[in-house]
């Protein structure tokens, strides 16, 4: 993918910044966006000490005005983005019963919205060129459910739900739309699980392991590559069997 043009959200820390450092190594010339610029300077300044092209973009996903303003900027930078890498996301767990609409709507906002006002600002470019990735990065918790979490498990199947429907949408410009669900990864987002979370999840692992953000790197590297221009529509789990 030497010369493509990709933009991976929540690229600061845990998967994101493995998918940016795995889509700059294959080639592509990588947009980091994410909140945190000081995080953001050190994936960019990584990438480009291996002699890649880097350059950090700050934005707020939750915002379509940010997005927009976001991918404004980037495309200034390295022209139409070419590779679209949806993975910012939050969490805020609580039983649904007592969760407060602040909670829900953050999620939602961030995780599901987000990845569609993303997709929004690349898709006419994509069209004029007539070839595209999205990637969106759901989650087991998407595909399974999960108690405690119904606001993160909505976003995240809705993300499947709008990964089949852009797919469908975009095909006849040979752009394809493919979602990654990752299982439990050693991720900042996963440090904060108690031990006796940790055990548990184990336990409904048969590869008996968490899985490491740079797997999941691999398999969006794989689906944004011309190796899977036949491949569209589709979740591929990364979960160590978790879900099946």
């Amino acid at each position: 993918m030497k010369g493509r043009v990709a933009f991976i959200t929540g690229a600061s820390q845990g998967i994101g910044r493995e998918c940016a450092l795995s889509l700059a190594k294959a080639g592509a010339r990588v947009l980091a966006g994410a909140r945190n610029e000081e995080r953001l300077a050190a994936v960019v300044a990584e990438i480009r000490s291996a002699g890649g092209e880097a350059s950090a973009v700050t934005l707020d996903v939750s915002s379509k005005e940010s997005i927009q303003e976001a991918f404004k900027q980037a495309e200034s930078v390295f022209g139409p983005i070419e590779i679209l890498v949806n993975n910012a996301g939050i969490t805020r767990d609580g039983l649904s019963m007592r969760m407060s609409v602040a909670n829900w709507q953050d999620v939602v906002d961030t995780n599901l919205s987000g990845s569609f006002w993303c997709y929004q600002a690349v898709a006419r470019g994509m069209t004029k060129k007539r070839w595209g990735r999205v990637i969106n990065i759901t989650s087991v918790v998407g595909r399974a459910g999960n108690a405690g979490q119904a606001n993160y498990a909505a976003a995240k199947a809705g993300q499947i739900g709008l990964t089949k429907s852009l797919a469908r949408e975009l095909a006849p410009w040979s752009i394809t739309v493919n979602a990654v669900a990752p299982g439990f990864i050693e991720t900042p987002m996963t440090d904060d699980l108690s031990e006796k979370h940790r055990e548990v999840a184990l336990a409904g692992i048969p590869l008996k392991r968490m899985g490491s953000a740079r797997e999941v790197a691999s398999a969006v590297r794989y689906l944004a590559s011309d190796e899977a221009a036949y491949i569209t529509g589709h979740t591929l789990d990364v979960n160590g069997g978790m879900y099946m």
